[in-house]
């Protein structure tokens, strides 16, 4: 797959042409299927967040780009469903856009629902991530998200970790020092971003796409 890992959507003239650029035409004949089931996850889920995710209306640009057209897949319908129908509606997609919230919610609804196995096979898709959307791809997203005693292993389709929010005003849980503390227990390679920050994964490597800040922690050798 060609990835854009994003931390707050496509929020500066920067993600948007790397998007482009993995799409390989303009966003207005792309067309997209939205994944809001990290929304719901977690205990500050709620209705309101996938909704404004799906209808364009969060402040973290994902679906109200222009595309030509966008669908919506929830991952919790798909085990009700025949299998064949809904892996022909991802493998037409141009991209996958997949909303933040809880992000072992998302991990877990990736497995159950059979996307996780389909997500390597789909080499033109451009899976765009948000957040949680972003982190569920890493090997582990740290127990500093979850808690010191709970399973943070993700889907580790790339090699590195991911810190979101860096340096979110009025919130020392995503401070620099945070994201010191949460990659020295990360231990692997691992990127710390702020809103204006996406990584950019393809066959040729990863690249940080940035109108911010951001930080690489323990680099591989």
């Amino acid at each position: 797959m060609k990835l854009l890992l994003t931390d707050s959507g496509v929020r500066n003239a920067s993600i948007r042409e790397a998007l482009v650029d993995l799409l390989g035409k303009p966003i207005a004949e792309a067309n997209a299927l939205c994944i809001p089931t990290a929304g719901y996850g977690g205990p500050y889920g709620e209705p309101g967040g996938p909704w404004r995710f799906t209808s364009g209306q969060s402040p973290s640009p994902m679906t109200g780009l222009g595309w030509k057209s966008v669908g919506m897949l929830e991952l919790t319908a798909l085990p009700s469903l025949d299998e064949d129908r809904w892996t022909s509606w991802v493998r037409e997609t141009d991209a996958l856009l997949v909303n933040g919230g809880h992000t072992m919610y998302l991990c877990h609804w990736m497995r159950r629902s059979g996307l996780a196995d389909l997500l390597p096979s789909l080499h033109d898709t451009v899976y765009v991530g948000l957040s949680a959307g972003s982190m569920v791809l890493a090997p582990r997203i740290g127990q500093y998200f979850t808690g010191p005693d709970d399973d943070d292993r993700t889907l580790g389709l790339v090699d590195f970790s991911i810190f979101p929010h860096l340096d979110t005003p009025d919130s020392p849980a995503y401070s620099t020092a945070a994201a010191e503390r949460w990659a020295a227990e990360i231990k692997g390679p691992a990127y710390a971003t702020d809103d204006q920050t996406a990584i950019k994964v393809t066959d040729s490597g990863v690249e940080v796409i940035s109108e911010g800040h951001w930080k690489l922690f323990n680099p591989a050798s």
